[in-house]
């Protein structure tokens, strides 16, 4: 059976979760798959966090929004990369949709206030920040000239020349991106004003065009810096990648701002911290040559 579980997990690992770390425990591994042990582990901890609730009842998230209002995240409650969350949520008719595709990906599903914000991926080991990356949503910055298609294909000339694929993907012109572009009024052969951002997707994630910039670890206050380390004790793990969204940015202090923190990753997909867009690319490897000499119990057992 044991056999049985590490050929199942070495598959699972190759399939999905290529670049992604593998220095915790399986025991840690198993306190951080959902969003809900998340969310417990924070309030018990006063961690900053959306107000949320699981449900298998649609009707469940209908109430939630009466009594919180919008906008609201929809997600899968066990999922990575983003897949199948949709935000920012802010009618009914918007939820519904939203709550019928996340099931698509899981049964049990999180609805949760949601904060308009700059969204972080905060990579956290013991002792020390390891990489802090803002995530971007695919975008375009418009010069007054250009087309939004022509937009799209000088930026994917960018990524192309800055070697940045296939870790970046490059921006599409597809029919999503295109019902997405509509519901603003433009199609791709819209011209932007000059610097105007023109934002081809919702979701921040790298599967559809996004994008992510270094922050510099000294940039994060004291209180910051400290409030990551404590979560990392919280879940008594190696390394965990916490993704948190703050109101002014992370170069505040989270104390004189709106904050939530989302989720955390056990097994964060660190690839994508060597593939900037934006930003200066650190040298991670002493990291890493630390995270080599660590026991890790059942590491290879999902």
């Amino acid at each position: 059976m044991l056999a049985i579980k590490k050929t199942i997990y070495a598959w699972i690992s190759k399939q999905f979760m290529d670049g992604c770390s593998s220095y915790n425990s399986l025991e840690v591994r198993k306190g951080c798959r959902s969003k809900e042990q998340a969310r417990a582990v924070f309030e018990k901890g006063n961690v900053p966090h959306a107000k949320g609730m699981i449900f298998l009842n649609p009707f469940k998230a209908h109430r939630f929004a009466k009594q919180h209002g919008f906008p609201l995240v929809i997600k899968p409650n066990v999922s990575g990369f983003s897949r199948g969350s949709h935000f920012p949520i802010n009618s009914y008719a918007e939820l519904w949709k939203a709550i019928f595709l996340a099931k698509l990906w899981w049964p049990t599903t999180v609805v949760e206030q949601y904060l308009k914000g700059h969204n972080y991926r905060v990579v956290v080991v013991k002792g020390e920040i390891m990489s802090v990356i803002e995530r971007f949503s695919p975008f375009v910055e418009g010069d007054g000239q250009h087309t939004i298609s022509e937009l799209i294909d000088i930026e994917n000339q960018v990524r192309k020349d800055m070697n940045l694929f296939p870790v970046i993907h490059p921006l599409s012109k597809g029919s999503v991106t295109q019902k997405f572009l509509k519901k603003k009024n433009y199609t791709l052969g819209t011209v932007p004003d000059n610097g105007e951002v023109v934002t081809l997707f919702y979701r921040i994630s790298l599967a559809p065009g996004g994008v992510v910039k270094i922050i510099k670890k000294d940039a994060l206050p004291v209180e910051n810096k400290q409030l990551f380390q404590d979560v990392l004790e919280m879940f008594d793990a190696n390394i965990l990648g916490i993704d948190v969204i703050l109101e002014k940015g992370i170069e505040h202090s989270y104390k004189d701002q709106k904050c939530i923190f989302l989720e955390v990753n056990s097994r964060p997909y660190l690839k994508m911290h060597d593939y900037p867009r934006y930003g200066e690319k650190e040298d991670l490897s002493p990291y890493f040559e630390k995270l080599e000499q660590l026991d890790i119990s059942q590491a290879d057992i999902f």
